[in-house]
């Protein structure tokens, strides 16, 4: 999730009774809801390497009770009054948590079992960004802050805003288990469907940011990928809509792609791979490959794709990886 949602729930936790246990509490949590995105600084090195590192080692079940440390020296400097240091240790560890657990609802995926495994986990019921969710934490946040201002406004004490903190937290559970029975809903719509006289081989369906009763259907059969809108609300879903991808025939340019640096280290992150084999303008009889990650974008948008120019011979002259074209921003998807 982006670090919105993630800051709202850290401070809902502390305001639900983290705070009343420890009074370093807010602040703690503020920040270990966000320390595992500190990789994000891997992106300096360009899009594989975040690729490499983002969603992993700082994202691992067996790196939380280190993450947890940062927060605390981050925290201490700005606190008025001594730490508890094992509360706040706790705490600490509290807020990492529900970190990994919100992130590992979307459809990016996590990285848990670093560093022994580099499998990705992820349910895939919610975009990188959630419109929904972020404006029900927003509103529980929003009426904390406006029952405290009435407080003081009338010379009452501030109430602890314990239930509305708890009901926040419920929330969270409530919207993404109910994502969880769509996404189940929109997937058995997929599969149960013939695309151009063929049976699906695989079909996934794809989260919207702002519209959780429709979905982007990716299915794949023998010889394509179909992207397809699933719309959950008019039950309305035509398989030949959409678009249709052929998968490119095996050939010596695809195998030479193959063998780069470049496709392995993208390979470790795809889980939809989607191949595209133009004629280059040049060289003669030169091949254009792109290996596009279905999750993000699809062939020919750019977005989370490697790029490739093979000579006729079967040599890699040119390759390159970029996670969205030059001057575009990101998709919430």
């Amino acid at each position: 999730m982006e670090p919105a949602t993630h800051t709202l729930t850290g401070y809902m936790m502390s305001r639900a009774g983290l705070r009343d246990w420890c009074p370093a509490a807010t602040p703690v949590l503020l920040v270990a809801a966000n320390v595992p995105d500190i990789d994000f600084a891997a992106w300096l090195g360009g899009g594989l390497t975040l690729l490499d590192w983002h969603r992993g080692p700082t994202h691992a079940l067996f790196f939380v009770a280190l993450m947890a440390l940062l927060p605390l020296f981050l925290v201490r400097p700005f606190l008025g009054r001594p730490m508890r240091w094992g509360r706040a240790y706790a705490v600490s560890v509290l807020g990492v948590l529900s970190h990994l657990a919100l992130d590992g609802m979307n459809i990016y995926g996590v990285r848990y079992l670093e560093p022994f495994r580099e499998d990705y986990f992820g349910l895939g019921v919610a975009a990188v960004a959630d419109l929904w969710l972020l404006a029900g934490l927003l509103a529980a946040a929003g009426w904390l802050l406006v029952s405290r201002l009435v407080s003081a406004e009338i010379g009452a004490a501030p109430g602890r805003g314990r239930r509305v903190a708890w009901a926040g937290l419920a929330f969270i559970v409530l919207w993404l288990g109910g994502r969880y029975a769509l996404r189940e809903r929109a997937t058995t719509v997929l599969d149960s469907w013939l695309y151009g006289g063929e049976t699906p081989v695989r079909v996934v369906a794809l989260p919207r940011f702002a519209t959780p009763f429709s979905w982007i259907g990716l299915v794949e059969t023998e010889s394509a990928w179909r992207l397809i809108e699933v719309d959950l609300l008019s039950g309305n879903f035509d398989p030949a809509g959409g678009q249709t991808f052929y998968k490119p025939e095996p050939s010596p340019a695809i195998e030479a792609v193959r063998a780069t640096e470049t496709y392995r280290r993208f390979a470790r992150f795809l889980q939809y791979e989607i191949w595209r084999v133009l004629p280059a303008a040049e060289p003669a009889g030169a091949w254009e490959v792109q290996v596009t990650d279905g999750r993000f974008g699809w062939p020919g948008e750019g977005r989370f794709t490697a790029m490739f120019l093979v000579d006729a011979s079967g040599r890699v002259l040119e390759e390159k990886f970029q996670i969205r074209p030059p001057g575009q921003g990101p998709r919430l998807r």
